[in-house]
């Protein structure tokens, strides 16, 4: 995959509002000049708050994100489309782009009476957990 020019990088899950989103910030971060990154999902709703806490810890504002459709992504700027969902169904991207599925658990599941730190712990597991993946992406591009 290497070459002189960015790759575009989309990530998808259903909401676009927790694991793709943060997976938008790591990646920008981690990828840098190597990729475009763009996140979106197939029933976008609102960039989760919890996300942003975690990101936030890391240096990653999320404010200014917001939830997409995976209809409004121009297929033509994306090479490859990394899905991030585990237990539900995956969000289609139709085009010639590379796939690629990491299964994380969704930190935004409705478990009964979590408390914060549970909540956090969460999603500074899939925050984590995803900027390991990416870092490994990194090295092939």
């Amino acid at each position: 995959m290497s070459n002189d020019n960015p790759v575009g990088v989309l990530f998808l899950c259903v909401a676009n509002s927790a694991r793709s989103q943060m997976a938008e910030g790591l990646g920008r971060r981690i990828l840098g000049h190597l990729a475009v990154v763009q996140s979106a999902g197939s029933t976008p709703s609102k960039v989760n708050p919890w996300a942003m806490e975690v990101m936030e810890e890391v240096g990653i504002d999320l404010s200014m994100h917001h939830s997409k459709s995976v209809e409004t992504i121009d297929p033509e700027t994306v090479d490859l489309v990394i899905t991030l969902c585990a237990e539900e169904v995956c969000p289609a991207f139709l085009g010639k782009a590379r796939r690629i599925h990491w299964p994380l658990p969704d930190p935004a599941s409705n478990d009964p009476v979590l408390t914060r730190e549970d909540m956090l712990s969460r999603f500074r597991v899939a925050r984590d957990e995803i900027a390991r993946c990416i870092e490994a992406l990194r090295a092939e591009l």
